[in-house]
């Protein structure tokens, strides 16, 4: 069994382990959270002798799932609770997220080149979050995200807002460098991201800024190109969310640096920043 799970003794003993072992590969992946809907009414005539039993679905639609759990019983699995939970120095919670993280082994990423796991930097009480999509070979030598010349780039972007690195969080989707910088595959950053979204909560940021499609893609769920991300304020888990060009991106084509300062321009309106008529 999953230390500190609960799970009704009326449960068959194998959808116990069944469960506990479901449970057991959710927390690796960074993943606390389960809820459980009450059961409907129209289930309180069904068996539980053999809650494993198949059930005839062409008879019964939508009730095989249901039937694993006793009528008018709640399932009540409580996981091993996030560690940083009730933690109020946000210091102290974000060290306990990498702690939780460890040495990952969680996707392929570990076994592709990787040095080292690059958590995030910056101010953990940040009014502003920076999200990139992975580390570069800069960052994965240092550990540090945006540390290589897109980073550079950031960094100046940040200056022109008026404020300084420290003064912001930076992260990215994924912690770990993807083998010659390739795009991060949809299941790295389904595994990944957990964790992103646990230091966000901790932070609590007023804003966030997605830099890049990937970025934007993995934290809103939608499939659109920049032109559509750009220019628009997002409602990302009670946090305003908006969308620029990479700095990566911006090296290669340095006509885009005015439409991203545009961005940062309506970023710092939303914050109540002054807004600099030009970037230095």
């Amino acid at each position: 069994m999953c230390e500190n799970t609960f799970v009704p003794e009326t449960l068959n003993p194998q959808l116990k382990k069944v469960l506990a072992e479901r449970l057991r590969y959710y927390n690796e992946m960074g993943i606390y959270d389960f809820y459980r809907r009450r059961a409907s009414t129209t289930l309180e005539a069904t068996s539980v002798e053999n809650p494993l039993q198949p059930v005839d679905e062409e008879m019964t639609p939508g009730l095989a799932t249901a039937k694993l759990l006793p009528p008018d019983e709640h399932l009540h699995v409580i996981a091993n609770p996030k560690p940083e939970l009730g933690v109020i120095d946000p210091i102290q919670a974000l060290k306990l997220i990498r702690e939780d993280i460890g040495d990952c082994t969680r996707c392929v990423l570990h076994k592709q080149g990787r040095k080292q796991i690059v958590f995030g930097v910056g101010n953990p009480k940040a009014d502003l979050m920076f999200i990139g999509e992975a580390p570069g070979a800069d960052e994965d030598m240092k550990g540090e995200p945006f540390v290589g010349r897109a980073g550079q780039l950031l960094n100046n972007m940040i200056k022109a807002m008026g404020i300084q690195r420290e003064d912001v969080y930076i992260a990215n989707i994924i912690k770990c460098r993807p083998p010659g910088n390739r795009t991060p595959e949809r299941d790295e950053c389904d595994t990944c991201s957990p964790f992103l979204m646990r230091q966000i909560e901790v932070i609590k940021p007023k804003a966030i800024v997605a830099l890049g499609a990937v970025a934007a893609k993995t934290l809103l769920a939608i499939n659109a190109p920049m032109s559509e991300f750009r220019g628009r304020w997002y409602d990302f888990r009670g946090t305003k969310l908006a969308v620029t060009y990479h700095p990566a991106f911006l090296l290669r084509d340095p006509r885009q640096k005015k439409e991203a300062w545009k961005d940062l321009q309506m970023v710092m309106k939303e914050l109540g920043w002054k807004v600099p008529t030009q970037a230095t």
